[in-house]
């Protein structure tokens, strides 16, 4: 049987959920972030999946050990059954994945919680020039692009599909002449980026930074030495949940 393009994305995202909580090592954690990244309460997620608005609870706060598959299996279906309920718009951005010039990607991560915009700052010597104060926003991952190369290989419906599964990332763009070209391709596209990163160059254009003080997003200037400097710094990243389960595990042991 052949399926649709739609039933391929359904596919395609719930194995890409599945797999992110069952490889997780705080599955309970993990499943809160898609909860979130979904937009779906606990109490409606509870409804649909028939169950008590205190077993999620349980699971995301790691009350629970981690669930079975076949709790995981109606989680996930529970989750994209609203999210079509609702328009399908989780399921729109990652069908916009298929067919993007790898070239122009040069790492793509999504964290397994949240993070702070600042904590991502941090971790790339960021010397923020828009929207400082927006720093306190949640990033779910981040995507690096070659600037050159995509400015040579997208098309305007391929820069949407850079954001992955949520749009709520940062877009860090290496072998930046002045920054304003990534500016203007986020101010050009109907998706925005919760943070933008420049590395290359010691100053930005003014547009770019106008253009970043009227779309409201974070601009950040990046004084890595070296783009595998900026990749390992931002790979380096951790959750603040998995900050504390360390430092409890590392008193543990003393």
């Amino acid at each position: 049987m052949v399926l649709s393009a739609r039933d391929a994305t359904r596919e395609a995202l719930a194995g890409k959920i599945a797999g992110d909580v069952i490889l997780s090592r705080e599955p309970g954690v993990t499943m809160r972030k898609w909860r979130e990244l979904f937009h779906i309460p606990q109490v409606r997620l509870a409804q649909r999946m028939e169950v008590s608005p205190s077993v999620i609870s349980d699971y995301e706060s790691g009350r629970r050990k981690s669930p079975g598959t076949g709790f995981l299996r109606r989680f996930v279906q529970a989750l994209i059954a609203i999210d079509e309920e609702d328009g399908g718009t989780l399921i729109r951005e990652l069908s916009r994945l298929v067919g993007v010039p790898t070239e122009a990607i040069v790492d793509v991560r999504d964290f397994p919680v949240p993070v702070l915009a600042k904590t991502v700052n941090d971790a790339v010597e960021g010397i923020p020039v828009a929207c400082a104060e927006r720093l306190d926003r949640n990033i779910y991952g981040y995507t690096i692009v070659s600037s050159v190369k995509a400015i040579l290989t997208l098309s305007g419906s391929d820069f949407m599909q850079i954001f992955g599964t949520t749009t709520e990332r940062a877009l860090v763009f290496t072998n930046v002449s002045r920054g304003r070209s990534p500016m203007v391709a986020v101010r050009v596209s109907p998706l925005k980026p919760r943070m933008v990163v420049i590395h290359g160059t010691r100053e930005v254009d003014p547009l770019g930074i106008r253009l970043a003080e009227a779309e409201q997003i974070p601009l950040v200037l990046s004084r890595k030495s070296t783009v595998e400097d900026l990749i390992t710094a931002l790979r380096s990243i951790h959750s603040p949940e998995r900050e504390r389960v360390t430092a409890s595990l590392g008193r543990q042991t003393r």
